[in-house]
């Protein structure tokens, strides 16, 4: 059969900053360091659409009759899994990964996918921090502001809309499906905010107005159950909320250790000391 993909993009970039080659959510939230393959589950979203849970990011897997696209790729542990559930779907083989940032509970399988000829794509600035963190895989190909991939007579639209969990973040649209993969952008933990890769507290809920301006039902979320666009509503009504509090707490003038007791009380960020950065992060954001 023939094969097809078109690709939209506007540069090919590099990316992060040192200390967050390992720097991932709490485990709590589903990420964090792995080391050994746990138990992934395969949930169905459609007939051709699946989210694959467990051990690092959501994965989602689109399948064609020429081939699958794959969103994420978990951590390098879990390639063969990924593989293996693949393959329980269909013969098809993997063509295309999709990363939505550059963390590696989203990227960790890249190097071995790029090994097996899969091709892997990520926005610019996630290539940058790749770079900058000197991780493993980086993919030969970046995009700026969209990317669309037709595989099999199947679109996925890939758009990034700003800043939020880091300055890489995209958000995978499965138009046939009326599905999205979110990436971090939306998880069903604590939000983290990836300030050494230039995220941002305060652009994330303009970030997820854009998101939700669009058309579309179901969402496969960076970490958690698959969700609906009115979980997604809702969690960006929360980010706007603390936002906007982080802003007022650091513009009354509240020092780091006031400002970092605010959030654990208020909104249960547990032990700060596992959030990297986040509280200078909103002192620098919001003065």
């Amino acid at each position: 059969m023939r094969r097809t993909i078109l690709i939209r993009a506007t540069g090919i970039g590099l990316a992060l900053l040192g200390a967050l080659a390992a720097y991932t959510q709490a485990p709590a939230g589903g990420q964090g360091t792995s080391k050994a393959p746990a138990a992934l589950t395969l949930i169905k979203v459609a007939d051709d659409l699946y989210d694959l849970e467990g051990s690092g990011g959501n994965v989602g897997i689109y399948i064609t009759d020429e081939g699958v696209i794959l969103v994420d790729d978990k951590f390098e542990q879990d390639y063969d899994q990924i593989l293996a559930s693949v393959r329980k779907l269909t013969n098809q083989p993997v063509k295309y990964v999709i990363n939505t940032h550059h963390h590696g509970d989203h990227s960790g399988s890249n190097a071995k996918m790029l090994a097996s000829g899969i091709e892997v794509l990520l926005h610019k600035n996630a290539r940058k921090n790749m770079v900058d963190g000197k991780m493993p895989g980086t993919p030969r190909v970046a995009f700026a502001d969209q990317l669309q991939v037709v595989l099999g007579g199947k679109e996925v639209m890939v758009r990034h809309y700003g800043r939020g969990h880091t300055n890489g973040d995209v958000v995978v649209f499965f138009p046939a499906r009326r599905a999205i993969h979110t990436g971090d952008l939306f998880v069903a933990s604590d939000p983290l905010i990836d300030y050494s890769a230039s995220g941002s507290m305060g652009d994330w809920p303009r970030t997820l107005d854009q998101v939700l301006a669009n058309d579309f039902d179901t969402v496969i979320p960076g970490h958690g159950p698959l969700s609906k666009k009115a979980d997604l509503a809702a969690f960006r009504d929360r980010m706007k909320t603390m936002a906007d509090k982080a802003r007022q707490q650091v513009q009354s003038g509240k020092t780091k250790a006031q400002l970092r007791e605010y959030m654990v009380t208020n909104y249960g960020w547990g032990d700060m000391q596992d959030r990297i950065g986040e509280v200078d992060g909103m002192l620098a954001e919001f003065k």
